[in-house]
């Protein structure tokens, strides 16, 4: 079994992001760099899938700049046994990352694509659903579990909803999107970081895959939220109703 990951490069989640005086975007100086969490627990997934199926191979895939290179590492160092890098300088939008992805499993033939569900930098959650209609395969997004029949012909994906959980099958080809609760991502271990330098990881331009990746919107500031201003206590309920009532205008 093949399986496809996608990897996305964001700030850490720990690390305090400013916006630029111009509001033309962040002031990247000194943040760290990580693998957007929930595309780490997609290649924790994989590699899960890998050690019980005999023969599976896990193939990351990212879309970005040469720097990229160092989240894909990680998830090499974690278990992947190669990676694809599609060189773009230019921040893609989701529908581009979409039709990217399409002409590499195009290519590759996957079994199964993993990906996060959204990235935390633009929480967009939208490349994995754009990516199944594109293919037109199947889809089963926010997965807290994910089994495999016997056969690996289909899939079973439980995903949470509003008031419960909902269990999806699914015939395989399909797009997995991971959810927070699918599992606990391993830490690289030190073999594994020095096996992951010698793993293969192949460059394709963007250009070469002739797609539309033209932006369809564009950011025309960005803007730190306003602070909050502090709570004031009041003497009664009858006082607290009155100002929901009045100021927050909420009842």
């Amino acid at each position: 079994m093949k399986i496809l990951v996608t990897v996305k490069r964001v700030p850490d989640p720990e690390t305090s992001i400013k916006v630029k005086p111009d509001g033309s975007g962040i002031v990247v100086d000194n943040i760290k760099w990580v693998v957007n969490p929930f595309d780490e627990i997609a290649v924790e997934e994989s590699l899960r899938i890998k050690e019980k199926v005999a023969g599976s191979e896990v193939v990351l895939v990212s879309v970005g700049s040469k720097v990229v290179q160092e989240q894909l590492r990680t998830g090499l160092a974690m278990g992947a046994d190669r990676a694809i890098l599609v060189v773009s300088d230019d921040g893609l939008e989701p529908l581009a990352v979409a039709r990217v992805l399409v002409k590499i499993i195009e290519t590759e033939k996957p079994d199964l694509v993993i990906m996060g569900k959204q990235a935390i930098d633009d929480d967009s959650n939208a490349v994995g659903q754009m990516l199944a209609e594109l293919l037109g395969w199947p889809q089963a997004t926010f997965a807290s579990k994910l089994e495999l029949a016997a056969d690996q012909k289909s899939a079973t994906v439980m995903r949470e909803v509003d008031g419960g959980l909902e269990t999806l099958s699914f015939p395989l080809p399909g797009i997995v999107t991971a959810d927070l609760r699918l599992n606990e991502p391993r830490y690289a271990s030190l073999p594994g970081i020095m096996k992951a330098r010698k793993k293969e990881m192949k460059e394709i331009a963007v250009a070469d895959l002739g797609v539309d990746v033209a932006p369809r919107t564009k950011i025309v500031k960005l803007e730190t939220p306003p602070k909050r201003s502090g709570g004031r206590k009041v003497g009664s309920v009858q006082e607290l109703v009155a100002v929901l009532h009045n100021e927050a205008k909420v009842i």
